[in-house]
């Protein structure tokens, strides 16, 4: 059998952040009450989606916990410590971790099961966190972002403006969203946009 195709990862190196020179950190808007919501870049991380063949999702998700660490099943998404993960489509899941040798890990341990397309060139993942976070991404996103309809480590696949995203619930108010990379500049400024009236930290 063939060895299989291996993209190549990101080196941190020579990594270049498509926000760079678009943003100051420090608080901005409406500081009445201080801020309420903070906006991060998560930058050089390795995202990857994986595509489970038919009848071999569970053998993917163990595959996927395997390389990664984040235990995600065919109904239960993921957040690790170093890693997250979660289903966006039946069978398929978005794969997240600061380790640049993810893309190759996950190669390995999911073999003829399925496929792996390293997308770490292509996404910028911005974190949302804060008591204001769901009031925020509720004007750029038409989802219910209530804790009961969006419980912790749960992912999805959406749209703003008909521009494909994906968002993650990573904490009790904090929420990763994966826009592509060449969206980056523009959803930031809708995002920094929308966190104006409750006031926000960049950091």
């Amino acid at each position: 059998m063939a060895e299989p195709f291996v993209a190549t990862p990101v080196i941190l190196e020579a990594a270049e952040s498509p926000l760079a020179g678009h943003y100051d950190n420090g608080a901005f808007g409406n500081l009445d009450h201080g801020p309420q919501v903070t906006l991060t870049e998560r930058f050089a991380l390795a995202i990857c989606d994986v595509h489970a063949w038919p009848g071999a999702e569970t053998k993917t998700a163990n595959a996927i916990k395997r390389a990664s660490g984040a235990a995600v099943t065919k109904t239960k998404d993921a957040v690790a410590e170093t890693a997250q993960a979660f289903q966006h489509a039946p069978g398929r899941w978005t794969v997240i971790a600061g380790d640049v040798a993810l893309p190759e890990a996950l190669t390995k341990a999911v073999g003829d099961n399925g496929t792996v397309v390293d997308l770490s060139h292509g996404r910028t993942v911005l974190r949302v966190d804060g008591e204001q976070s769901r009031r925020v991404l509720s004007k750029l996103f038409a989802i219910d972002f209530h804790p009961d309809a969006f419980p912790p480590q749960k992912g999805l696949a959406t749209k703003h403006h008909e521009i494909f995203a994906q968002i993650q619930r990573v904490g009790e108010d904090g929420f990763d969203v994966i826009v592509f990379r060449s969206y980056a500049r523009a959803f930031w400024h809708a995002l920094t946009r929308a966190s104006e009236e409750v006031g926000y930290a960049v950091e």
